[in-house]
């Protein structure tokens, strides 16, 4: 069926109480007017993250192939389900997924055993020691593919994830990543800037020591998600199955480089990119704070080849890559501790630097850790406000209700709270655009080589950090 076609008559989802049975019983789909989603081994909450609004044309059942519970504590099924049944009970706006859930060692032979159909969207957030494997069978038995970042975290891995691209291709299916990133107002409001040549100028290329573009980000393994504290498995503290800070939360950073400065320009990961230099290191953790969110009493097997005085677990979950793009010199960071300051959480920091002003994103004390984008100029540019005043209209015009306002270095851009939907709302966005490629049929060219480059510039990376130690 052309999937042009294939939204056109969408039905309104079915309102269904939650419930669980044992097996997957409904192997062959007939009806390909409906989008079904399909969860995979669910292990990360951003799997659960994905169902927590409701979409037109999407069917509230939603199959769930996962393996038997194994080991001590909360199975991550069982965490991904009752993640599901919270967004079903809540008192505001519930939603109505039904999991109809297939529980045993060959959850994934399967499920592609089911017949796919155009409108099956398989659902990849956890592990991602096999998730590279999981992502090339998947699109291989024709299944779409909606995967959370990183789709892969060693070098070893590149090629077969490029093959999986080159395979959906063929197989005429959309495989996408979750890049929540791009949605964050600031974020979106900072790439709007910089295309207004009046205000910006023209990006700078910048040194390894001075940058034109920085995006450092800090995140905490103790943290709140969907008003209670969250339960990671044990496995995420785990490099091998989790990936190393460097090729999994740096993903979102690398793509941010590559969304703002070449917009809608497809990119070529075997002349664009050069990378400078990359390091990593560890943040430590004792068996208390592990048992604190992994509800487990001791350290596994898995994870004793990292744990040091048998009491502190090592995690390489720090990264910094240094490249250049295009020639422009980029600088990407990601910072993991273990819990915020009390009314803090995970911070981002981002400069644009440009011939006529600098693009900044700051979130710290100063802005009540709420990510806050600055206008400032650089040295010698004393016609800010008069460039400010004349493209100010044409960026209200796409983001209704902005203003900017007079600062010591500059101007702040001040932003209506609607548009400040938070980390968790933009997991649905991700899902909406993600639908109107589905509609269309395809993504923009320019997609798929650039989710390429991206993942060539973190796994190189991570190369690149292990000789340099």
């Amino acid at each position: 069926m052309n999937r042009n076609l294939m939204l056109g008559s969408l039905c309104a989802a079915t309102l269904l109480t939650a419930c669980q049975s044992s097996q997957s019983t409904d192997k062959t789909r007939t009806d390909t007017n409906t989008i079904r989603l399909i969860t995979l081994d669910p292990g990360h909450f951003h799997a659960a993250l994905v169902q927590k609004t409701m979409y037109e044309g999407v069917d509230s059942t939603v199959r769930v192939y996962a393996p038997d519970s194994q080991g001590s504590g909360p199975s991550d099924l069982q965490l991904h389900l009752d993640k599901i049944q919270g967004y079903n009970s809540r008192a505001d706006n519930p939603t109505r997924w039904k999991e109809d859930v297939y529980r045993g060692s060959d959850f994934l032979a399967n499920m592609l055993a089911t017949k796919a159909t155009p409108g099956d969207v398989v659902v990849m957030a956890g592990n991602n020691r096999l998730k590279t494997d999981y992502i090339a069978q998947t699109v291989g038995a024709g299944f779409n593919v909606l995967a959370d970042k990183p789709m892969v975290i060693s070098a070893s891995n590149f090629d077969k994830l490029k093959d999986a691209f080159a395979t959906a291709g063929q197989k005429n299916v959309l495989l996408y990543d979750i890049m929540t990133e791009r949605y964050e107002i600031t974020t979106m409001l900072q790439r709007a800037f910089s295309q207004q040549a009046a205000l910006f100028g023209t990006l700078e290329k910048g040194t390894p020591a001075n940058p034109a573009v920085t995006k450092e980000s800090v995140h905490h393994f103790y943290k709140n998600v969907s008003g209670s504290i969250l339960t990671r498995p044990a496995w995420f503290m785990d490099v091998a199955q989790q990936g190393e800070g460097i090729v999994d939360v740096t993903t979102h950073l690398v793509d941010l480089v590559q969304w703002a400065c070449f917009p809608e320009q497809s990119l070529d990961y075997q002349k664009d990119i050069r990378l400078t230099s990359a390091r990593r290191w560890t943040t430590d953790m004792t068996l208390s704070q592990f048992k604190a969110i992994t509800k487990q009493a001791s350290f596994p097997d898995y994870l004793r080849k990292d744990v040091v005085k048998d009491s502190v677990l090592r995690v390489y979950s720090n990264g910094e890559i240094n490249y250049q793009l295009r020639g422009v010199h980029a600088k990407v960071s990601v910072t993991w501790a273990y819990k915020a300051p009390e009314g803090a959480g995970d911070t981002h920091y981002s400069i644009m630097r440009g011939s006529k002003a600098n693009l900044i994103i700051r979130q710290g004390a100063e802005q009540q850790y709420k990510p806050t984008l600055y206008i400032e100029p650089v040295a010698g540019n004393s016609s800010l406000e008069a460039s400010l005043k004349s493209v100010l209209p044409a960026v209200q015009k796409a983001y209704p209700g902005i203003d900017v306002k007079k600062t010591g270095a500059g101007w702040e851009v001040i932003i209506p709270e609607k548009y400040k939907e938070g980390h968790e709302a933009h997991f649905g966005r991700v899902m909406e655009k993600y639908l109107t490629y589905l509609k269309a049929g395809s993504m923009p060219a320019w997609e798929v080589p650039n989710m390429i480059a991206k993942y060539y510039t973190t796994t190189q990376a991570l190369e690149l950090a292990k000789k340099a130690q």
